[in-house]
C-alpha cells in the first residue's frame, strides 16, 4: 500500500468513522446499541525488525546501512512480521425486544510472515558473508490475504435478561492472494570463492488470478461465520465482572481455477555462464535468464481450484467493573493460522461524564511487548472513540517495533 493511499484511509477514517480495536462489530454494541457506523483498524509490527524499517518496506523509502544495522540486532533464529488492515460500515437495526440485527459491508487485507535470520541477510546483504557457508531458510512463510464480505447477523441482548449472543455469517470475495512456505532442508550453498550457488528449492507456492489484480477482481468465493458472547457473573473483585468471548473470521477462500499453485522439492546449481565474445551474444543463452524459466525449472506448476482458511480471531476480555467511573479490562487475544503470538493485555478506564480514558499494556503478538491509550466520548446519539494499542513503534521506531491506529464513531439509532 502506498503512503498516499495509507494517508487517504486515516484521513477518511476521521471523517467517517471506525469501531474496535480487535476486528470485531459485536463488542462495542454495549457502547453504540442500535446505530449506523463504519470502521477501520491498522495494525504492524515484528518481533525482530525495527519500526523504520517496517514503514520504508511498506510506504517506500531510502534504506540505508544505518537502517539494517540497527533492525538487525533484533534478529532471533526466527522472527514472525504481521501486518492487519481492515475497514467496513455496518448497522445494527431494529428486530424485536430482544434483539436486533446486523449487516454489514467489510474489505480485510492480512500479512503475515515468519523469516530466518539467514533470509534477512539474505534479502539486505547478498549472500558475501555466506561464501563457504550454507544460509538457513528452513520453515519461512508468507502469507498475505485481501478480500471483500457482505455480513449478515443478529444479536440477541437479553438473554436470562442480561447476557448477549451474537452470531453473524459472512459471504466472501476473495481478490488476492499470496502464499509460500519453505521446508525442511530449504537453504542456499555459496562456495568459498563464489562461484557457485546450490539452491536447496523445497517449498509449496499459491497465487491467485495473476491478471486480475483490483478490487473488482472476483478470483475466489468463500464464507465466515463471527460468534459473540457477553455475560456478567458473580465475582470477589469490585461491584460486577464482565465476561466477553468474540471469535470472527471463522472460514475459508474457495480460489477459482485461474490460480497457480507450484511445488518443488529438487537441488538448482548455478554457477554463471560462459561468454566468449560479449559483442556476439545469442538468444540462446541470455533469453533464458528470467524469473519464470527459472521458477518453472525449478518446480511442478499447475492451474487449479484449492481453499484456504482465514486467520481466525479470537478475543476474551474479562471486565472488572470498581464503580461507575473506573473499569478494569484483563484480556486475550490469538490470531489462528498467522504466525501471531497469544498476547494478553490489561486496560484500566476512567470515565469522567461523556470522557472514558484508557490505557493499554500488552505483551506478545507480532512484537515482544506494546503500549497504547485512547479516548471515547459517549452521547445520547453518537459514540466517538480514538487510540492505539501500539503507540511504541511511532514515538520510539529506531528501537522498537510496533504501531497502529483504530478510530470508532457510530450514530445511534432508536
Amino acid at each position: 500500500m502506498t503512503k498516499q493511499a495509507l494517508i487517504f484511509l486515516l484521513i477518511l477514517s476521521c471523517i467517517i468513522t471506525v469501531k474496535s480495536q480487535y476486528n470485531t462489530e459485536f463488542i462495542n454494541y454495549r457502547n453504540t446499541g442500535r446505530s449506523i457506523s463504519t470502521n477501520l483498524e491498522f495494525d504492524a509490527g515484528s518481533n525482530g525488525t525495527n519500526q523504520i524499517l517496517i514503514n520504508k518496506l511498506l510506504l517506500g523509502g531510502y534504506i540505508s546501512a544505518e537502517d539494517k544495522a540497527q533492525s538487525a540486532k533484533y534478529l532471533r533464529g526466527y522472527n514472525n512480521f504481521g501486518v492487519n488492515l481492515n475497514y467496513d460500515v455496518n448497522a445494527f437495526i431494529k428486530g424485536g425486544k430482544k434483539h436486533d440485527f446486523l449487516i454489514g459491508i467489510k474489505n480485510q487485507e492480512i500479512l503475515n510472515a515468519t523469516y530466518t535470520k539467514d533470509f534477512f541477510n539474505l534479502m539486505f546483504y547478498g549472500n558475501q558473508a555466506y561464501k563457504g557457508k550454507t544460509a538457513d531458510l528452513a520453515f519461512c512463510n508468507v502469507n498475505a490475504l485481501r478480500f471483500q464480505e457482505i455480513k449478515f447477523g443478529a444479536i440477541l441482548h437479553s438473554v436470562d435478561s442480561v447476557a448477549k449472543i451474537g452470531v453473524s455469517l459472512s459471504f466472501i470475495k476473495g481478490e488476492q492472494l499470496f502464499y509460500i512456505r519453505t521446508n525442511k532442508n530449504s537453504s542456499l550453498f555459496t562456495s568459498a570463492d563464489g562461484s557457485e550457488l546450490i539452491f536447496n528449492s523445497k517449498f509449496n507456492l499459491a497465487i491467485s488470478d495473476t491478471n486480475n489484480k483490483n478490487v473488482m477482481s472476483f478470483n475466489g468465493v468463500g464464507a465466515s461465520a463471527d460468534i459473540f458472547f457477553e455475560t456478567p457473573y458473580k465475582s470477589k473483585f469490585g461491584k460486577q465482572s464482565i465476561l466477553i468471548v468474540n471469535a470472527n473470521n471463522i472460514g475459508f477462500i474457495h480460489w477459482r481455477n485461474n490460480s497457480v499453485q507450484y511445488s518443488s522439492d529438487s537441488s538448482f546449481r548455478f554457477s554463471g555462464y560462459s561468454v566468449d565474445n560479449i559483442f556476439d551474444l545469442k538468444d540462446s543463452t541470455l533469453n533464458k535468464i528470467n524469473s519464470d524459466s527459472i521458477l518453472f525449472s525449478l518446480t511442478n506448476a499447475r492451474r487449479e481450484n484449492f481453499n484456504v482458511n482465514i486467520p481466525t480471531n479470537l478475543v476474551i476480555i474479562n471486565k472488572i467493573v470498581w464503580s461507575n467511573q473506573f473499569v478494569t479490562n484483563f484480556g486475550f487475544r490469538h490470531i489462528f493460522n498467522a504466525n501471531y503470538k497469544p498476547y494478553v493485555f490489561i486496560e484500566p478506564e476512567l470515565t469522567k461524564g461523556k470522557i472514558t480514558m484508557c490505557l493499554h499494556v500488552g505483551y506478545g503478538g507480532y512484537v515482544r511487548a506494546g503500549f497504547g491509550t485512547s479516548i471515547a466520548y459517549q452521547s445520547s446519539g453518537w459514540f466517538f472513540k480514538i487510540g492505539s494499542n501500539h503507540l511504541q513503534g511511532l514515538l520510539l521506531p529506531k528501537y522498537t517495533s510496533g504501531q497502529g491506529v483504530f478510530l470508532s464513531l457510530a450514530k445511534k439509532l432508536k
